[in-house]
């Protein structure tokens, strides 16, 4: 490695939750403010009890995060490769490195980019006019491609656009950003398209500020029922350069005054028993709601079966649960299996609803990464005796690792006025 190591960050990857969402917020914030990162014993909590020195590293899908990020900022790297335990990301701070770079990974107007190609960017064209760049991550697996967004869109919405073939900041209106990726939309323990799509998409730009975040389901990617790889579509508007994401501040939730249910099931009985289910339950303890139904789709297995369960309130927020089924073969009955569902689900919407507070269990660390790159001190009101779930935490740890935030114990951080375009090294430095 270069001699910029010696700004490395090293990350212990077991810290805390010890997961995946540890890399991917640390190759984020590195990939934004090119601060080299080092991550060891990667998911080092992932492995079998019985021998958790056997799990862990990079799987497929995280390395579909790593080597885009990697291509988009000319990084060098270490350790990038399927079941690696220990990652080095260095991106570079060269301007011209990173044009001559960018230069090798965009195509012009009179090519096409094949999908396996090694391509970042392919430019778009209307007439002579340039009105969009697209790319496209390509997965081998139906991993969550909400991960994979997770770890790109902070680079993607506040990285300044350099001009073509250049060194120089492109500071006219940014262009849209189409990104297709490849992978599983509906996968156990991550996010579901219905999600991000009804809570976390409207959410960040409601209550964020972050620009509207289009999103088109071409394919639908499963792990039940047969593995699936799917493709979502998503169009991202970047920041403009020298912007400053300024503060927010999420309280006052307001009263739930409508629900919005979706169903993946199979087959009309089972969508029409867990659609039955879940109404009588809403009516019964919330009669003058309303009640939505944006989603009621044939999963085409058997062994897919989901619910999300959304509640919207007065004051524009959502909080939402959701569950794949996921219990081992059992004797339990189709109708038994919906009655499982439903009632796992309005549990613990209920529990999220009683605690008072702004945002779900999910959406809490979703957060993190804005409030710590926000001007101004930017707080979350999670509710009455409720603490920050082990995954923010673990965010809330990287940032403060990374850019030297802080977190206070009601989860508020003064963010670092991170603003678009700015050699945040030379900052560091003092320079």
């Amino acid at each position: 490695m270069s001699s910029l190591s010696s700004d490395l960050v090293s990350l212990d990857g077991t810290t805390l939750e010890g997961g995946g969402q540890l890399l991917r917020l640390a190759l984020s914030l590195s990939s934004l403010t090119h601060m080299p990162i080092r991550v060891t014993d990667i998911r080092g909590k992932r492995g079998p009890k019985s021998a958790p020195h056997e799990g862990g590293g990079l799987k497929a899908s995280h390395l579909s995060g790593v080597k885009w990020l990697a291509q988009a900022t000319g990084a060098k790297t270490e350790g990038m490769e399927i079941k690696s335990r220990e990652l080095t990301f260095e991106p570079t701070r060269c301007p011209e490195a990173l044009a001559e770079c960018m230069e090798k990974l965009e195509i012009s107007r009179s090519k096409t980019a094949p999908k396996n190609s090694a391509i970042l960017w392919q430019n778009r064209y209307d007439g002579e006019t340039l009105i969009r760049k697209d790319s496209y991550i390509p997965a081998s697996t139906p991993g969550s491609i909400f991960l994979i967004l997770q770890a790109i869109l902070p680079y993607v919405l506040f990285s300044a656009p350099l001009d073509e073939g250049s060194s120089r900041v492109n500071q006219n209106q940014p262009l849209l950003h189409r990104i297709i990726i490849d992978g599983g939309s509906n996968v156990s323990k991550s996010p579901s398209f219905e999600y991000v799509d009804q809570v976390l998409l409207p959410m960040l730009h409601k209550k964020v500020g972050i620009p509207p975040i289009r999103m088109k389901l071409n394919k639908r990617g499963w792990t039940h029922g047969g593995n699936v790889i799917g493709s979502i579509t998503f169009d991202v508007t970047p920041f403009p350069y020298g912007f400053s994401l300024p503060r927010f501040s999420f309280a006052h939730r307001g009263e739930v005054t409508s629900f919005h249910v979706s169903i993946l099931a199979p087959g009309t009985i089972a969508r029409s028993s867990v659609r039955e289910r879940i109404t009588n339950k809403i009516l019964m303890l919330y009669p003058d709601t309303e009640i939505f139904f944006p989603v009621d789709e044939e999963s085409g297995s058997p062994k897919r079966l989901y619910l999300l369960l959304v509640a919207e309130t007065s004051n524009g927020y959502r909080l939402g649960r959701d569950w794949m089924y996921d219990r081992k073969a059992t004797s339990s009955t189709a109708e038994q299996k919906n009655e499982q569902l439903v009632e796992q689900v309005w549990k613990e919407l209920g529990a999220e609803i009683s605690h008072g507070g702004c945002v779900d269990e999910y959406m809490q660390d979703q957060l993190v990464v804005f409030q710590a790159l926000a001007k101004g001190q930017a707080e979350i009101d999670l509710g009455k005796e409720r603490g920050s779930s082990l995954h923010t935490k673990t965010a809330k740890w990287v940032a403060e690792q990374v850019l030297g935030v802080r977190f206070d114990e009601k989860g508020a951080c003064e963010g670092m006025n991170f603003r678009v375009g700015e050699k945040y090294w030379e900052r560091v430095k003092g320079w």
